[in-house]
């Protein structure tokens, strides 16, 4: 049997590329029909990637760090060695045939490919433990690196010390900062670098940088003396003020093309108002009292909030088909919910989430927004929003005028709850005030319609009651 060369799948939702996080493989390593090979990062997710063939690992093609294109080759797998069985077919080779007469009609670990894959779990991610390669003494190119087997134990750096890393992330904002991970004391277990060791060597002493060249820095114009400029003209860049470049990769690309998209397209309005959320903090309150197994986010309210209010004023479950020249509302809501992240900004969907409960709205909520910090959704759970909620109340900040979640039509905010003066039946009382904003499309309806709902989600945070009518 010839060599198998499995290509980077379709990853779905218009991915065009992955990043290479670890190989679960080496070259020489036997793999069967389904295993998972390599753990890539897209622009919305960490995902295992399982390979349809069986065999022996021939070539590995990319290393850890290296972005790879969908449809090039990920990995070569060759007829496992062995002697020769019945009939004259080598040993080794009908299992690989039996095995690949069961196929492998996935791409994703976790939808289950063959028989018995049901029972599979998803493995966690093993150390990182590959150092970041060192930069090249000159300016001259490097050469393309040739297809190399990830390691399976801890590197030696110079020293005789190891450097652990636990997660792409950590490497990631080590070397976004000019940190180097080997020279840092890690205090997750095995002596692993977390990402606390990373803060807290950016918040103490900084480490002399490496020096580069700073090609566009104007030249300074000669003055002469031993002080002046060198002899190409140029002044010598001090320590500590050379450009940090972060390149726009991943999520962080993503996230600029939607967004600035967004602001191209979509003739964006944003009113706010201030309400009194004290009734809603005691609602909760009493909540989860009465069932504290089963607690209830003020998030969670705030989610039967907008869907109330979505009711009352579908237009702006909606978006705009600019190619057809009309407006599409859509008939169930699928609550988007932005979340903060060590990978940037995602915007998790809670798929019609007006047919979930209170109770099932925070419990699904509480899943998700865990797993999309873990970096554990799938990408099709990221997609498909008609609404979004935002709550950067948790930055500690009172407003926004964000922008809106292409192809969505609108997004409400909430602000931070605080204790403020507030006129209560007459008199000033401290209340628990928030700021609501809601920014739309005007495309889609006027600010009747927005307002309309806006007021219906104040009204309801500042008397829950009114929920029980709508409900």
């Amino acid at each position: 049997m010839s060599e198998q060369v499995f290509l980077l799948p379709d990853l779905g939702e218009g991915l065009s590329e992955a990043e290479i996080v670890e190989w679960r493989v080496a070259v020489g390593d036997t793999v069967t029909v389904d295993q998972s090979v390599v753990e890539v990062e897209t622009a919305k997710a960490v995902v295992d990637v399982p390979c349809p063939y069986a065999g022996r690992v021939v070539a590995l093609h990319g290393a850890a760090g290296e972005t790879r294109p969908v449809g090039q080759p990920l990995i070569t797998i060759a007829p496992a060695d062995g002697g020769v069985g019945a009939g004259g077919e080598p040993a080794g080779h009908a299992a690989y045939r039996e095995e690949e007469r069961a196929g492998s009609g996935n791409v994703l670990i976790g939808y289950g490919t063959g028989h018995g894959a049901a029972g599979r779990r998803r493995r966690r991610p093993r150390l990182s433990v590959a150092p970041e390669p060192a930069p090249a003494p000159d300016s001259t190119p490097a050469p393309a690196p040739a297809p190399v087997a990830a390691a399976s134990g801890p590197a030696a750096v110079p020293g005789g010390a190891v450097a652990l890393v636990i997660s792409p992330i950590v490497r990631r904002l080590a070397r976004e900062h000019g940190i180097d991970p080997a020279t840092l004391r890690g205090t997750g277990p095995g002596g692993v670098v977390r990402r606390a060791d990373v803060e807290a060597a950016l918040a103490g002493p900084a480490p002399a940088p490496r020096p580069t060249p700073v090609p566009d820095r104007p030249a300074a114009a000669p003055t002469g003396g031993a002080d002046g400029p060198t002899a190409a003209g140029r002044v010598a860049v001090p320590a500590g003020e050379e450009d940090l470049v972060v390149p726009l990769t991943g999520v962080r690309k993503v996230i600029a093309d939607k967004l600035s998209r967004s602001r191209r397209e979509i003739p964006e309005v944003t009113i706010w108002v201030d309400a009194d959320a004290t009734a809603l903090v005691e609602t909760r309150r009493a909540i989860n009292a009465a069932t504290p197994d089963a607690p209830v986010s003020l998030l969670a309210l705030l989610a039967r909030i907008c869907l109330s209010g979505l009711r009352r004023f579908p237009q702006l479950n909606a978006r705009v088909d600019t190619e057809g020249q009309r407006i599409v509302q859509s008939r169930g809501v699928h609550l988007g919910i932005a979340a903060q992240t060590d990978r940037g900004l995602v915007v998790p969907v809670l798929r019609d989430a007006h047919l979930l409960t209170t109770r099932e709205l925070a419990a699904a909520l509480a899943e998700t927004t865990a797993a999309a910090r873990a970096g554990t959704l799938p990408p099709a759970r990221l997609t498909g929003g008609t609404f979004t909620l935002n709550n950067y109340g948790v930055f500690g900040v009172d407003g926004s005028t964000p922008i809106i979640n292409h192809p969505e039509a609108a997004l409400l905010g909430v602000g931070r709850i605080v204790d403020k003066p507030w006129v209560v039946d007459g008199q000033l009382a401290v209340r628990k005030v928030t700021q609501l904003s809601l920014t739309f499309d005007h495309r889609v309806c006027d600010g009747g319609v927005a307002g309309g709902f806006l007021r219906h989600v104040a009204d309801c945070v500042e008397q829950p009651a009114l929920l029980v009518a709508n409900v």
